[in-house]
């Protein structure tokens, strides 16, 4: 191999056009050329498979941003194509088998024994929806539902049993406001999504969320978030924007001690991932449980973006100790 490895940024070409401009990922280059190597732009789109893949084969390895679902648009066409060019020795981070076991909502079923899990349950479709949910919406606590894959609170809703046998049900996305509607209108909307889980709502939302971005099984850095999707009318959360902070940052190092030493390597064995496998960037989001415990809510791995500067020289250096290893 060239001691000058070819690594390559994918994109869609929809989430950022190529343009005079620098692109969204522009930090992600800089990181590669600082370690000299000049990274590769590579623009994706449905229609231009056979280029892409003719590219994508010429290269050592690829890094890939783009989200399962968004603008009508998904991850069926791509998938393939990058299973095909990871088969054929290309570093893929992140492998489509590896998002199919940790960046899905299933994982949260998978670990829901953990410490960081809750009583979560899985419906496989409909009918199972049909025939559970309103048993779990009797015993009087507010739910959450989840569709397996999504970005900005689609297909994740929040729901509770009305006095009077109607329901409550309120969408994350946007910060749409409560519904109230019978049961059956409400399961009438969740014809498109297939299978769903569910989790307790938790009521400490409004404290807000900590994102935990990871390189391989180490911590690069956090975010605090306030997510205003699914927080009754009239709560406001408790803080506004998002700051991104390195991963020495006093206040997290004990969440960061308890996912580098207990959450993920227990991740690893029940998902059967090695620490390898792990994508070079992604994402753990956590909701505040009871006392000073933490709640999983997702795990981010088809696209992370934006994630703290002060994780991309790592990002860069353990993609190019990967390829290395080839």
């Amino acid at each position: 191999m060239s001691t000058d490895p070819r690594i390559g940024l994918l994109w869609r070409r929809e989430w950022d056009p190529p343009s005079e401009d620098p692109p969204k990922l522009h930090g992600v280059f800089a990181a590669f050329a600082e370690r000299g190597v000049e990274a590769e732009g590579v623009v994706y789109s449905d229609d231009e498979v056979d280029a892409v893949r003719e590219h994508l084969l010429q290269l050592d390895g690829v890094l890939v941003w783009v989200n399962p679902i968004e603008q009508g648009l998904d991850r069926s066409t791509l998938n393939p194509l990058l299973e095909e060019v990871a088969a054929a020795g290309v570093f893929v981070s992140a492998r489509p088998d590896v998002i199919g076991r940790m960046g899905t909502k299933h994982v949260l079923v998978d670990t829901r024994e953990m410490s960081w899990g809750t009583d979560t349950r899985l419906y496989r479709d409909l009918d199972d929806l049909r025939s559970r949910l309103p048993e779990r919406l009797a015993e009087g606590a507010p739910l959450v539902l989840k569709q397996m894959r999504g970005m900005g609170g689609h297909g994740v809703w929040k729901v509770e049993l009305a006095a009077d046998g109607s329901v409550v049900a309120q969408h994350a996305a946007g910060a749409a406001a409560p519904e109230t509607m019978s049961l059956d209108e409400f399961l009438d909307g969740w014809r498109s999504y297939g299978a769903v889980v569910e989790q307790p709502y938790q009521p400490r939302l409004a404290e807000g969320m900590i994102r935990v971005y990871l390189t391989h099984d180490r911590v690069a850095g956090f975010a605090q978030q306030y997510p205003r999707g699914l927080l009754p009318p009239g709560v406001e959360p408790l803080g506004s924007g998002k700051e991104f902070e390195p991963p020495d940052a006093p206040k997290y190092q004990p969440i960061r001690r308890r996912v580098e030493d207990e959450w993920v390597p227990e991740m690893q064995r029940i998902l059967g991932l090695a620490t390898h496998e792990l994508p070079v960037i992604w994402d753990l989001d956590f909701l505040h449980g009871d006392g000073d415990g933490f709640v999983l809510c997702e795990i981010n791995v088809s696209s992370t973006f934006a994630f703290p500067e002060v994780a991309m020289p790592g990002v860069a250096q353990a993609t190019l100790d990967r390829v290395r290893e080839r």
